[in-house]
């Protein structure tokens, strides 16, 4: 072998093998030890030996060259070629099988990542976050990507210093420089790529204890309104609001056994009559809730790309995505879910002055006091900071720990089994006590839902949710029609 056949090698060794499983995929002949490779689009097919069909199993877009040699290296030890692999991708590259699946997938994803000098879009930029780490912001797509401070510096040469001598110059090795741009293309933060589209399972209905469905983008309004009212956010507003809430808690504090009684006593005349106007009045306090987050996210210059549908356990209601308020500073992220609280005790001060000064019996009076039940109702509900609404949200916020559930749970399986524990001592005690409360609380919930669900299928529905439970069993463990 020649040095520049030598160097082509040594070049293919780190190449990801493409996923050729939407494209093609593999059959064993009858009588020998002779697989077939078989196009899903067209009616082709070729011959590939035992050791080529082995390796061919790999080709799924997450294995390199050298990692595939070694599976097949130590399937069939010195029974094969050396460079078996990269003769495989020589004679698919030939046959026009990879170039066809190539330029497929490139249509239909349009997420590889770009092979020669990748490089960062223009519209990313970098933000620095308090935390100790830096957040790379792609307005584009509305993504981010949490990086160390090393992981900035390899970032920012991407396009100036060959892709090759990237892992030499930063001291990294090819794994993991390969792994930093497939987060980057995954992101859409690379000229050329787009995000990642999450791919779907197979259904469990565990799926409808919480589901969404995005309606729309808000942004170009909430771009189209924003200046109209600033002034929201400005002082003398925020010292009106916290002397209005102040006076209407100690109102409502004096309060507090009459509007019990009342309650019962409304409860006791209308019944179930009230559930209507009760779920009306909710909708619209928690919509109000959503534009408070949304419009303050928008006026500290963040962007707003969705909003939609959210149902949990198949009850209605609405959410806004803003995730983007992570690029802002801790007290800006903590302003953007505290807005929503915020709108729903307005809502509920409202609700109380208008019940004090509107006739006993009247459908004001009515309205104004569930008014002000539905947004107290929705503040307790909403502040749990063990389910992942604004609570839970806001703990995150205020103490920095972002994915502080899975974090918690996180430190405590290290923590038992034994393995060294990265996270700062100042965080320890904060996912101490976060992880037995928030897997209690799972638990609870979960097993108080299957319990009564069980128990009422049984009791109404024993044949139906039999035969439902069955064949969805059939359906989840039947083997998927995408190759492994």
């Amino acid at each position: 072998m020649n040095l520049e056949e030598r160097q082509t090698q040594t070049d293919y060794q780190n190449c990801i093998c493409p996923d050729i499983r939407e494209y093609w995929k593999l059959g064993q002949l009858k009588g020998c030890d002779r697989v077939i490779l078989l196009s899903t689009q067209v009616n082709q097919r070729y011959q590939f030996s035992a050791a080529e069909g082995y390796a061919l199993r790999y080709f799924i877009g997450q294995f390199t060259v050298e990692e595939i040699q070694n599976y097949c290296q130590q399937q069939y030890k010195d029974a094969i070629s050396p460079n078996l692999v990269v003769e495989l991708l020589q004679k698919l590259i030939t046959l026009g099988i990879l170039a066809a699946e190539v330029e497929n997938q490139e249509r239909e994803e349009n997420q590889n990542i770009p092979t020669n000098q990748p490089k960062l879009k223009a519209c990313v930029h970098w933000v620095e976050h308090p935390g100790g780490y830096w957040i790379l912001r792609n307005p584009e797509d509305v993504t981010f990507l949490q990086v160390s401070d090393r992981d900035k510096a390899i970032i920012e040469h991407l396009g100036q210093i060959p892709i090759h001598l990237l892992a030499e110059e930063f001291c990294i090795t090819q794994t993991e420089l390969r792994y930093l741009l497939q987060l980057l293309a995954a992101t859409g933060m690379l000229s050329g790529t787009k995000p990642a589209k999450r791919r779907r399972g197979k259904f469990s209905p565990l799926q409808l204890l919480s589901f969404k469905i995005r309606l729309f983008n808000p942004d170009p309004f909430l771009t189209n309104h924003i200046d109209k009212i600033r002034y929201l956010w400005t002082k003398p507003t925020a010292i009106f609001l916290s002397a209005f809430l102040i006076v209407s808690g100690v109102v409502g504090f004096t309060q507090r056994a009459e509007i019990i009684f009342i309650g019962q006593k409304l409860f006791a005349a209308y019944g179930s009559n009230l559930i209507l106007p009760f779920a009306l009045l909710t909708a619209v306090v928690v919509t109000l809730h959503e534009l408070g987050h949304a419009f303050t996210l928008k006026h500290y210059g963040g962007i707003v790309p969705e909003v939609g549908l959210l149902f949990m356990c198949l009850i209605p209601s609405v959410y806004t995505n803003t995730t983007d308020s992570y690029c802002l500073s801790r007290f800006g992220r903590i302003l953007v879910v505290g807005a929503g609280v915020l709108v729903q005790l307005i809502l509920a001060a409202i609700g109380l002055w208008l019940w004090n000064i509107s006739a006993s019996g009247t459908w004001l009076s009515t309205a104004s006091f569930l008014l002000m039940s539905a947004a107290l109702f929705t503040v307790a509900l909403n502040l749990n900071p063990l389910a992942k609404f604004d609570g839970y949200y806001l703990a995150v916020a205020i103490t920095g720990i972002n994915n502080l559930r899975s974090r918690s749970f996180a430190f405590y399986g290290n923590m038992l089994s034994g393995k060294p524990i990265q996270e700062p001592w100042e965080n320890r005690w904060i996912l101490a006590t976060y992880g037995p409360f928030s897997i209690a609380y799972i638990w609870m919930v979960f097993g108080f839902l299957f319990w009564h669900i069980t128990e009422w299928s049984l009791i109404n529905i024993p044949m139906t949710a039999l035969i439902l439970l069955f064949g969805w069993g059939i359906y989840f463990l039947f083997p998927s029609s995408e190759k492994k």
